[in-house]
């Protein structure tokens, strides 16, 4: 065998080894974060019965916000925006932090910044299992959204993996690891709080106990077994922070402006193709989003679903998801990405019109197993894309901007979508969404013309 083979075949065994340690990692991470979602409403009303200050007060913004777009004054509407407003609280903290996260990984290594974060977190979840009050919740949140850098850290993992099909693979790992993480949590979440109240104690204790257990043994996980994939060498080269501006302007976010603060910049050309991607990310989590959180509203309004036909409902799309990931995403080629995100971008446009015009399950049900495919399909691909900009001591910022951009999609998204929801009615909203899909396939047109070399 000669040196050469010899050295492919070690680099795919170690690339291997570090995709399915990094599966592991990120599902034992997002199944602690997950177990809170549907629990997020009876959290809320538990609440709501203690007269919590800080409760009153961020109750009277979301009267606010309800009144100003005209949303009836449901129970069930109430805690889904009370529940959006935690959620694009603790999405602005990832849109800070991810960035800086990103860039300590280059300077110190991917391995220390996992452990730190990951501590962060099981002191957020120690809080969660101990808290009384909504102000000790809410500092939960805070913590959380501060520290949880695990999933910007994990790709960039992937991205200082050598070879551009490890790469790829690593991605679609990292969405299904998100697909089971997001199905099973849940149901994990609702099971043990259920068995929490039995057991005569606060309904979200024993959750919030999983959750911290889950986070513990990630921690022990990450010590054990996940190597450093990050050289002494490139370590040696990266210049740190750079200008911190860089890493915390709305606008230096869009144009990756940090990317280009190194001796050796990137052409011209290989700069306006990773802006553009970045803006593709951004309209593509912007426009979800906004579906993923008005789809409660919907289903609530329009067939009467309850908490269990929604929970189910999820479930579906994250089995969808897990299958599509596991058979099609991890299998696309190198040059392929763009012409697949073109694919799943256009599939969402009859899916949006399918869901917004549904008037029965199953016209529904088609719609959101297209929504599934796209959902599947779009993150993993433009990760994988955007993975190969950047020198290699640069990988860690450059997947810390790109999970900014989507953590601020993330945040503005549900807000937009909700008013034109509330002020126009689902079925405008909808194909509006549906119509504004135009623009991130404009933009990956204009991508695919660059060539980035």
């Amino acid at each position: 065998m000669s040196a050469v083979s010899k050295s492919t075949e070690d680099g795919g065994a170690f690339s291997s080894k570090v995709i399915n340690i990094v599966f592991i990692i990120l599902l034992l991470d997002l199944l602690g974060f997950t177990l809170i979602l549907p629990l997020l409403p009876s959290i809320l009303d538990h609440y709501a019965q203690t007269g919590d200050v800080v409760y009153q007060s961020l109750q009277s913004v979301v009267d606010w916000f309800r009144e100003a777009v005209g949303i009836p004054m449901e129970k069930k509407y109430n805690s889904v925006l009370f529940g959006g407003l935690i959620g694009s609280l603790f999405s602005l903290l990832q849109f800070l932090s991810s960035p800086l996260t990103g860039a300590l990984s280059d300077r110190y290594g991917r391995r220390p910044l996992l452990l730190l974060t990951t501590i962060g977190l099981i002191s957020s979840y120690v809080v969660w299992a101990v808290s009384q009050s909504f102000s000790m919740f809410l500092l939960f949140r805070v913590i959380g959204g501060v520290c949880k850098g695990n999933v910007s850290l994990c790709t960039a993992i992937m991205a200082d993996l050598p070879c551009p099909k490890a790469r790829n693979r690593g991605m679609a790992m990292i969405g299904i690891a998100f697909s089971v993480g997001f199905t099973v949590g849940p149901l994990m979440g609702a099971y043990f709080a259920i068995g929490s109240r039995t057991a005569g104690n606060v309904f979200y204790q024993t959750p919030a106990l999983l959750a911290l257990a889950f986070s513990v043994a990630d921690l022990l996980f990450i010590w054990l077994m996940l190597p450093e994939t990050l050289s002494k060498d490139v370590k040696a080269s990266s210049s740190g922070f750079g200008d911190s501006r860089d890493l915390l302007h709305p606008l230096a976010l869009f144009h990756f402006s940090a990317v280009t603060r190194t001796d050796d910049p990137p052409s011209k050309d290989r700069m306006q193709k990773l802006q553009v991607l970045g803006l593709v990310y951004f309209c593509y989590l912007f426009l979800f989003s906004g579906l993923e959180f008005t789809l409660s509203f919907l289903t609530h309004q329009r067939f009467h679903f309850t908490s269990m036909q929604q929970g189910k409902m999820f479930f579906f799309i994250g089995v969808i998801m897990a299958l599509i990931q596991g058979g099609y995403a991890r299998r696309i080629k190198p040059g392929q990405h763009i012409k697949a995100v073109r694919v799943a971008i256009i599939t969402l446009i009859p899916a949006f019109i399918l869901i917004g015009l549904a008037w029965n399950i199953t016209m529904l049900y088609i719609g959101l197993a297209l929504y599934s495919f796209a959902a599947a399909v779009v993150v993993p691909c433009l990760s994988t894309l955007v993975s190969d900009h950047g020198s290699a001591n640069q990988k860690g910022t450059v997947m810390g901007i790109l999970r900014s951009l989507g953590a601020l999609a993330r945040a503005l998204g549900p807000v937009v979508s909700s008013s034109v929801y509330w002020i126009a009615g689902a079925q405008v909203c909808f194909l509006f969404m549906a119509a504004s899909f135009i623009v991130p396939l404009v933009l990956l047109s204009t991508a695919r013309r660059l060539k980035g070399e």
